[in-house]
């Protein structure tokens, strides 16, 4: 299902003009609006007129989380707090955290974007969608909920944790699409293994799930535990929350809806753009949000885009899975390492669980040491101790490989790793580096 063919099946030429419109009223709204904005843009020597098309967003300057810290909490709004219909807050682990605010209209965005996604997805008017995002400040549940009001599903407002719960009201409601973290939804998986519940059985036939990076290998995980059609769903709630992007059924990129939030990929050091195909950082600039409009907006988040026609027919750009963060990439020993190379090897060996942890110490001798908390099948803990080694030395050849360095391996039993119901911990940093 489409949900919206004029814009998601545009033609490159229309497309460009609508956002070039957007980007010219967009650069004299928060010159006009925003004090942070305004001295910005002072600095550089630019005024509003000196944008006149979208070719002209490089010359207006890069926006950082530490900007939203930093007006901490109202003061880079465009817009009087009077105008601001919902406040939402991220969850920092240090200093302030992020505050966002959206407009009646801007709710609206949010709805229509989030309704996209789902459609997107495979969803359709009259489905039954259970939310299991966490709902209050955290913008994940709030956004599918506007989203499929705005579709015409029906809602089941789960929310995160009660996992039983979740799996009775699955079995007797019936629902046809799920949306949580893909880390949650293999929890589930697992309670319902322990329940003597098939997971195939579940009457969930598609998946939304964001939120966390994760892998191609951790979808074919989900979609071959539980049967359904695992989908990758991306947003933040700097830009607005989930519905930024989404994958189509297809799966071969995500959907980014580009004329609402225009996306560059640029060299992160450097911070020039980078070609259709190579891997950098998301920027992103939202065209038409009011409470509190961003441009340029570095999202630390590291993927490629293709401007390729999709085999579904949407002709908006296509982002990659994340392929990691330039925040959650530990450095070992010179090498950069993302979480998801450790799970990507991991996901190629039988017998592990997708469930991991990376600990990262260094020795006395300033050594820095990576040692990786693997989960395994709990038939192999009743076979000989030979087949164990045999694994793990398997499994250390895989990643020494993946990602260039030597590591430790210790093989754990199930569920001996911590399981959460948000974002998975999977970086465990015991190196003093400040």
């Amino acid at each position: 299902m489409i949900y919206n063919e004029k814009i998601e099946c545009a033609n490159k030429e229309d497309l460009k003009n609508i956002q070039s419109e957007r980007l010219v009223k967009l650069a004299k709204y928060i010159y006009d609006n925003s004090f942070v904005y305004k001295q910005k843009l002072d600095k550089e020597g630019i005024i509003p007129t000196d944008i006149k098309s979208i070719d002209n967003i490089t010359k207006l300057p890069f926006t950082y989380k530490e900007d939203l810290r930093d007006s901490y909490p109202f003061s880079l709004f465009s817009t009087d707090i009077k105008n601001v219909a919902e406040i939402h807050v991220s969850s920092g682990t240090t200093g302030n955290p992020t505050v966002v605010g959206y407009t009646k209209r801007d709710l609206n965005l949010w709805a229509n974007v989030a309704a996209r996604s789902i459609a997107c997805a495979g969803g359709n008017k009259g489905d039954k969608i259970q939310i299991s995002y966490g709902y209050g400040l955290f913008t994940g549940g709030l956004g599918i909920h506007y989203g499929a009001l705005r579709l015409g599903a029906t809602i089941i407002p789960t929310a995160t944790g009660q996992t039983k719960r979740q799996i009775k009201l699955m079995q007797d409601f019936k629902p046809r699409i799920v949306a949580c973290t893909p880390s949650y939804i293999l929890y589930i998986a697992e309670e319902m293994k322990s329940l003597g519940i098939d997971p195939k059985t579940s009457s969930w036939e598609v998946g939304i799930f964001g939120s966390e990076p994760w892998t191609t290998a951790m979808r074919d995980k989900i979609d071959s535990t539980l049967g359904l059609t695992a989908t990758d769903i991306y947003g933040l709630s700097e830009i607005i929350g989930p519905g930024v992007a989404q994958e189509c059924t297809y799966r071969q990129g995500l959907h980014i809806w580009s004329d609402l939030f225009f996306p560059e990929i640029i060299d992160p050091k450097t911070g020039k753009s980078l070609p259709e195909g190579q891997a950098g950082e998301l920027v992103i600039t939202t065209l038409t949000k009011q409470a509190i409009p961003l441009i340029r907006y570095r999202t630390r988040d590291i993927v490629s885009i293709t401007y390729e026609t999709c085999k579904c027919g949407r002709t908006v750009p296509r982002i990659s899975k994340i392929k990691g963060r330039t925040d959650d990439m530990i450095i070992v020993r010179g090498i950069n390492i993302f979480p998801t190379q450790i799970e990507f090897a991991l996901l190629q060996i039988d017998g592990t669980l997708p469930n991991y942890q990376l600990i990262v110490d260094r020795t006395p001798s300033a050594l820095d040491t990576l040692e990786v908390l693997v989960e395994v099948d709990e038939k192999l803990f009743t076979d000989e101790i030979k087949a164990l080694e045999n694994l793990k030395i398997k499994i250390k050849r895989a990643i020494d490989s993946t990602v260039g360095l030597g590591v430790s391996v210790k093989l754990v039993e199930p569920k001996t790793l911590t399981r959460t119901e948000g974002k998975s911990k999977r970086v465990i940093d015991k190196r003093n580096l400040h």
